[in-house]
């Protein structure tokens, strides 16, 4: 169910593991309130890691681009699918072992700085490939991956995102990339990026936090590493999956707390009760009858989707089939 605090969460936890395309920024664009938001939640103490499935982008990058947005980050405060896939890479491979990287200059900077040797050729008898997104992977690439897993090279995906948000729309990700090659090799890969809670464990221990809080616009990555990580979970209106979407999440991929954007983590937060039947939280009132959901008239903004999670997952959870033709798009 949906948790609550009485303290605004930037005082209520000690560090935000952060998502970025959809939380902070959209493609070059800024997030309204995201600069604003994340620069007071600073000031109240609360610590900020910047975590991504972007295996191609140096940390330096990253940080550049944030700061340009007014959101003042070094690197050290960004984590990316190619450090945490050159994290998995030392639990499996022999340190100064070859590894054929497929993707971009942050993966190829995160592999080496990991103590590997790497390689472009699968005749250059790699132990391993470590395969993370960059636009300028062709069929070249893939084969190569294909030809090294084929003869018994481990195969290690940053991340399995199947799409990527652009400012045009959506387009292929690094799990469409992935799967050229599972086709052709039958191998299934390890993956380092979210819902693998890899990442958010290590921003974690490097920071030292002791409460954390993931921020995030996707249910499936975002949320489900959150739940994977066994963290609480905020999950803004930002970016890629709905209010609606949530309201009919599986409990893999469900969130802690709901909000429109990032000013979400200046504010408490209150979860919703049950009264009489019906779930209410201030005017919002929502409830599940014969497998359908029913809000109250009343019901406006995040806290008709508040009211509407806890009586559709309640329901779910009890074994209730709730019919998701009932479930509006409620309009946050």
């Amino acid at each position: 169910m949906l948790l609550s605090t009485t303290l605004p969460l930037a005082e209520a936890y000690d560090l935000a593991l952060v998502d970025l395309d959809g939380v902070a920024y959209k493609g070059h664009d800024p997030i309204p309130h995201a600069a604003d938001g994340l620069t007071d939640a600073r000031r109240r103490g609360m610590r900020l890691v910047f975590v991504t499935n972007n295996a191609s982008r140096e940390p330096e990058s990253v940080a550049d681009q944030l700061t340009g947005l007014g959101i003042a980050t070094s690197p050290d405060e960004v984590m990316t699918a190619a450090q945490a896939a050159a994290a998995l890479l030392r639990h499996h491979v022999e340190p100064g072992a070859r590894v054929l990287v497929v993707g971009g200059a942050g993966l190829l900077t995160a592999v080496t700085a990991a103590g590997f040797e790497v390689v472009a050729c699968a005749d250059d008898e790699p132990v391993a490939v470590v395969q993370g997104f960059a636009p300028t992977i062709g069929w070249r690439e893939l084969a190569e991956a294909a030809y090294a897993i084929e003869r018994g090279a481990l195969h290690v995906a940053s991340n399995l995102d199947l799409s990527l948000p652009t400012e045009r729309g959506f387009a292929p990700g690094n799990g469409s990339l992935v799967g050229a090659v599972v086709a052709a090799t039958g191998v299934t890969p390890l993956s380092a990026g979210k819902p693998q809670p890899d990442m958010y464990r290590l921003a974690v221990e490097r920071s030292g936090a002791s409460n954390p809080l993931v921020i995030g616009d996707r249910l499936d990555t975002d949320l489900g590493g959150a739940v994977a990580a066994g963290y609480p979970g905020l999950h803004v209106l930002t970016g890629v999956s709905s209010a609606r979407d949530a309201v009919l999440a599986p409990a893999t991929e469900r969130p802690s707390f709901l909000a429109a954007d990032l000013r979400g983590l200046l504010e408490p937060h209150d979860a919703p009760h049950e009264e009489q039947g019906w779930w209410a939280l201030r005017g919002a009132a929502a409830r599940v009858v014969d497998g359908r959901l029913e809000l109250d008239e009343r019901s406006r903004g995040v806290d008709a989707a508040r009211v509407a999670c806890a009586a559709v997952w309640r329901a779910t959870d009890g074994g209730t089939l709730v019919d998701p033709a009932s479930v509006p798009d409620l309009g946050v």
